[in-house]
């Protein structure tokens, strides 16, 4: 059976991202405009290696979703991250706030945690005025690892050696243009695994042991 990528199918693919299809599939008129908007190419395979790869099945896997929060303190560099995310290839889920009205950071950081501790989003990005409380409240969220960085080197030392999901920021704190920074080490710094894995799995056990009492 051929199969039909609708414009469904690509609400989950990146800005500018790709998804394999098999060579028999029909791609509908509103998928082609879809791709066209969004600057998504179609890499045309055979239905073995469509199969293989689960490509049209998961088109979630060509997916790069950041779930980004911030309160008043970080709404005006949230806005600025965001474009840098989308021209990197990044799909945005923004949680709010969607002003600079005074809002209570715990409520974003907790959306953005669980966003990321259910799969909704790959990784997260939080931020309030010194990046403190949101690290707090993030990692009261089951399954997430929050780490604020403040330079490249704790942005690339939180994700290689802790496995780190979720990115708080100081927004008063730091320049537009080392945020931008940090973010782009820590997005492109994959964690190392070997005995840091051990450290990691420690972690996870000191989580599960408490919310069993």
């Amino acid at each position: 059976m051929k199969s039909v990528i609708t414009a469904a199918d690509l609400e989950r693919v990146a800005q500018n991202g790709e998804i394999a299809v098999a060579d028999d599939a029909i791609i509908t008129p509103l998928a082609r405009e879809e791709a066209e908007r969004r600057g998504i190419s179609f890499r045309m395979v055979s239905a073995r290696e469509r199969d293989a790869a689960s490509s049209v099945a998961s088109p979630e896997k060509f997916t790069r979703v950041i779930a980004v929060g911030a309160d008043h303190g970080g709404f005006e560099l949230k806005e600025q991250l965001k474009a840098h995310l989308r021209d990197w290839g990044y799909q945005v889920l923004d949680l709010g706030t969607d002003s600079a009205q005074a809002v209570d950071y715990p409520d974003f950081a907790e959306a953005v945690g669980k966003a990321v501790a259910s799969g909704e989003a790959k990784l997260g990005i939080v931020l309030d005025s010194a990046g403190i409380g949101s690290s707090i409240a993030a990692n009261k969220v089951p399954g997430v690892r929050a780490a604020l960085c403040y330079d490249r080197a704790t942005a690339r030392n939180s994700r290689e050696h802790n496995d780190a999901n979720v990115l708080t920021l100081g927004a008063k704190l730091l320049a537009p243009e080392t945020a931008r920074e940090i973010v782009a080490v820590w997005l492109s710094t994959p964690f190392a695994g070997g005995r840091h894995q051990r450290r990691v799995d420690k972690i996870r056990s000191i989580e599960e042991r408490s919310s069993t009492k």
